[in-house]
């Protein structure tokens, strides 16, 4: 047991400018100053003789350092801890607690801390004033891209990895965002890195932390996962990591600990993981750029973000999105698409998908002055020429007319409504989904370009 501390040596410990909180071999409090008080609102009363799991609120002892220096005689220095009073507050500080001993035998442990919930509540809003995308603002109406963000936010709900994949430029990290935004863990970090953005030398130790000298210039510094604690930790194309770094990465998602480079003891680490990848993850796995086990440990939840091409009824909807954002940013009153461009963008393909919609959009209104719609003679070059390029012909004659913009049009629209009759088998009710029409609309069409579909197509 403790020895009793003399009256006069806890008048000292109260004039400390450091919290300080003794406890006992049971876990019981002995002493509890008046910084510390302070620092987690409650009295002394509140806590002296009482155990410290019936004081504040960890999930489990494992959550406690004071309860693991004295459980396993562990003794840690500068430790940043996150956690909650039986009250509810929630208090940050940078700690120092080893356990005691007395004769050779564990009689107690102590707790030295200083105060940075302030602080950390500062860092944290700086951090999330980054986040500028929520569930609410996922621009689009059509059913792939609303059964995506219903799917996305059940998975908000909880604490599970998430891997969402999709082509270059669907809105991954808008996705990301919000699942962040709406989940538990809102309150908390959001911290996203691009693992093909650095060579793996340097990435190993953002992600991981570092020792002082644990390499030539290298400082003592907390890597991403200890940074991101407590919230979400994004990591783009994370099929660029090495075979070896992504060994590392599960150990980390396995055992919920990090070790720094040039360390030797394991940090635990309390955070959620969003993998995004810009490919399939089953090519990924069957060309030897994603292990399965980290597929498989990472996609507790798998989310496809779609393509543009399969969500053309939000062309229109984006598309008044980016001019109304566009016209704010360059003080113009762009009207919307004219009817030519409307049907240039339904027949385009969009390689790049809403990123390449909202590039090419503001593009054009950088030929724009005041006002007007958005014409084809707006567009860029490689989308204008993409419907003008013909079969080669005769040299133009009165028997050999060139084609008016309107037939070219036409040519196009035919072709992609035959394409998406393809795609979808034929299948007149999903054709006008894909394509953002009614389809008494489409049938419309058509019938207006003489567009014959097999006898065994739904009518």
């Amino acid at each position: 047991m403790l020895p009793e501390m003399p009256a006069v040596y806890k008048q000292l410990l109260d004039q400390l400018d450091a919290g300080i909180h003794i406890v006992d071999r049971d876990g019981k409090s002995l002493i509890y100053n008046e910084k510390m008080s302070r620092i987690e609102g409650m009295n002394k009363e509140e806590v002296l003789r009482k155990n410290i799991m019936d004081i504040f609120m960890f999930a489990s002892e494992e959550d406690s350092r004071l309860l693991q220096a004295l459980k396993y005689g562990k003794s840690f220095q500068s430790e940043k801890q996150t956690y909650f009073t039986f009250k509810g507050k929630e208090i940050t500080t940078i700690n120092d607690i080893f356990p005691i001993e007395v004769d050779g035998i564990s009689a107690g442990a102590v707790e030295i801390a200083e105060d940075i919930t302030k602080l950390e509540r500062m860092a944290r809003r700086k951090r999330n004033d980054s986040l500028r995308f929520t569930f609410e603002r996922i621009v689009g109406e059509s059913i792939p891209l609303q059964e995506t963000v219903q799917r996305a936010r059940q998975a908000a709900r909880t604490n599970s990895s998430v891997l969402l994949y999709g082509e270059t430029g669907t809105g991954k990290e808008l996705f990301a965002q919000s699942i962040h935004a709406e989940s538990p863990r809102a309150s908390g970090p959001f911290i996203a890195q691009n693992c093909a953005a650095l060579p793996e030398s340097l990435m190993e130790g953002i992600l991981f932390g570092s020792v002082k000298g644990a390499y030539t210039g290298a400082g003592g510094q907390a890597g991403l996962f200890e940074q991101a604690a407590g919230g979400t930790l994004l990591l783009d194309e994370i099929n660029s990591l090495s075979t070896p770094m992504q060994a590392k990465l599960l150990r980390i998602l396995q055992e919920k600990t990090v070790r720094r480079l040039g360390g030797t003891k394991d940090v635990p680490v309390d955070v959620r993981i969003i993998a995004v990848l810009n490919e399939d993850p089953l090519t990924a796995m069957q060309e030897g750029r994603l292990r399965p086990d980290l597929y498989y440990r990472l996609s507790v939840v798998s989310l496809a973000v779609p393509p543009l091409r399969e969500r053309i009824r939000d062309i229109p909807v984006l598309s008044r999105y980016f001019i109304s954002l566009f016209n704010e940013q360059f003080q113009l009153s762009v009207e919307g698409l004219a009817e030519e461009t409307a049907y240039l963008f339904h027949a385009y393909e969009w390689p790049g998908n809403v990123r390449e919609l909202e590039h090419i959009i503001e593009g054009a209104m950088n030929m724009m002055h005041d006002t007007g719609r958005i014409e084809p003679y707006h567009l860029p070059g490689h989308m204008r020429m993409r419907f003008s390029k013909e079969k080669p012909r005769p040299a133009e004659s009165d028997e050999h007319p060139q084609k008016s913009l309107k037939e070219h049009l036409e040519a196009s629209e035919r072709m992609y409504l035959e394409e998406t009759l393809r795609r979808t088998n034929q299948n007149v009710t999903r054709a006008a989904d894909m394509l953002g029409l009614s389809r008494q609309s489409l049938q419309y069409r058509l019938k207006k370009l003489k567009i014959q579909r097999p006898d065994t197509a739904e009518s």
